[in-house]
């Protein structure tokens, strides 16, 4: 089983895709989607949509794993990133991809074994788990393969494969 990991931003957007076989998790490409501040806006989204499609087309993922927006006081970087979490589900949604969505404790939770892990703690434990010598950076990149560990932990188990029918 293949999972994508999004974590989704307009200046990056972090993205993991992890495979699991058995027991085994192999990282088998990981990286951001980086814009400037100097694109326009839609043409930013559009970056984020046109590369995270050609990485769906190359790798055929089972599911993607995208964290829940939640609202925090910034609401000033809170809609961009909701701008680039819709193109990403957009590119999920035009390759009948299905999407697990986390909350940022689920993820901690899966990956760390803790709900309140610190970044620190998270990147080591992908690091870990992953088999991946250098921290991947940036930092969103370490996030998104986390979300695919929590994906690929979900998208394994019984209940999601009878709910997946």
């Amino acid at each position: 089983m293949i999972a994508l990991g999004i974590d989704p931003g307009t200046a990056i957007c972090g993205y993991g895709v992890v495979e699991q076989v058995g027991s085994r998790l192999t990282p088998l490409y990981y990286g951001a989607v980086i814009t400037t501040k100097d694109m326009a806006p839609e043409m930013r989204l559009k970056k984020i949509f046109d590369d995270l499609s050609q990485l769906i087309q190359h790798f055929h993922p089972d599911v993607m794993s995208v964290e829940k927006l939640f609202f925090n006081r910034n609401v000033t970087t809170a809609i961009p990133v909701g701008q680039a979490r819709g193109v990403v589900l957009l590119a999920a949604a035009m390759q009948n991809l299905p999407i697990l969505e986390f909350t940022p404790m689920q993820i901690k939770l899966a990956v760390v074994g803790y709900g309140k892990a610190d970044k620190e703690q998270v990147t080591f434990m992908v690091q870990h788990i992953l088999n991946i010598k250098e921290k991947p950076r940036p930092d969103d990149v370490a996030d998104a393969l986390a979300m695919a560990i929590c994906g690929l932990h979900t998208a394994s188990s019984p209940r999601w494969q009878l709910n997946k029918r």
